[in-house]
């Protein structure tokens, strides 16, 4: 399965902007720019791996790997799940050097290229999930969840991205203070399972830390941005 960006949701990049409401027809338009200049420009990029789940002490041990997920949020979401997949996926350098150019020369479209980037990541993510989805019927998949999200460690992230060799595929690495390059890049665990009654795919408000404080709350962002 390849990464695939085939569209940049403008309402949710606009929220992602910080726009409340209606956003004015220029306002609009201008994000219309930003997203058809990285719809042409960025080359995403995923790896991914399927790993059998098995209790540890210390939470949920994925086989085969040094990565286990601890917290009790993971613990739920993954529950009745006997297999899970492990993915990085990244927009690339392009966006970097897009964002770049656009600091330089305007900090408002900046902003804007910025929100429509996060979009066209998320895009990316639910493009990979709709590919597993059909790869793996009849079993279903949970939501994305990522490290930093509810009580699963940020800290797991360079685990998650060693366990994938994503720096040597996908040129996805980690700098000493936890930040992702490319900046516009998402890792997440999927959980796959035979159960009727298993998580659908999606994601829910009321499993994150910043539930209640959360300026994007019940705005349909995703649960991979980490929040």
């Amino acid at each position: 399965m390849e990464a695939r960006l085939t569209n940049i949701d403008l309402d949710e990049a606009l929220r992602y902007a910080g726009c409340r409401g209606a956003p004015d027809p220029a306002l609009r338009a201008e994000a219309a720019k930003c997203a058809e200049t990285l719809l042409r420009a960025c080359r995403p990029r995923l790896v991914w791996r399927l790993f059998p789940l098995s209790p540890a002490p210390e939470g949920l041990l994925l086989e085969g790997s040094e990565l286990c997920l601890t917290g009790r949020d993971i613990a739920a979401h993954l529950a009745g799940c006997g297999q899970a997949v492990l993915l990085a996926a990244t927009l690339g350098a392009e966006s970097e050097t897009l964002l770049l150019r656009a600091q330089r020369r305007d900090m408002a479209e900046a902003l804007l290229l910025d929100a429509c980037a996060g979009a066209a990541i998320e895009n990316v993510c639910d493009n990979f999930c709709a590919d597993l989805s059909d790869n793996v019927a009849p079993l279903r998949l949970t939501a994305r969840f990522s490290p930093g999200y509810g009580d699963l460690p940020l800290s797991l992230q360079r685990g998650v991205l060693d366990a994938l060799n994503a720096h040597r595929r996908i040129g996805l690495s980690l700098t000493d203070s936890g930040l992702m390059l490319p900046q516009k890049s998402v890792t997440a665990v999927i959980g796959l399972s035979a159960e009727a009654g298993a998580p659908a795919a999606g994601h829910h408000c009321e499993g994150c830390s910043m539930y209640g404080r959360c300026p994007y709350q019940n705005c349909s962002v995703p649960a991979s941005l980490g929040y």
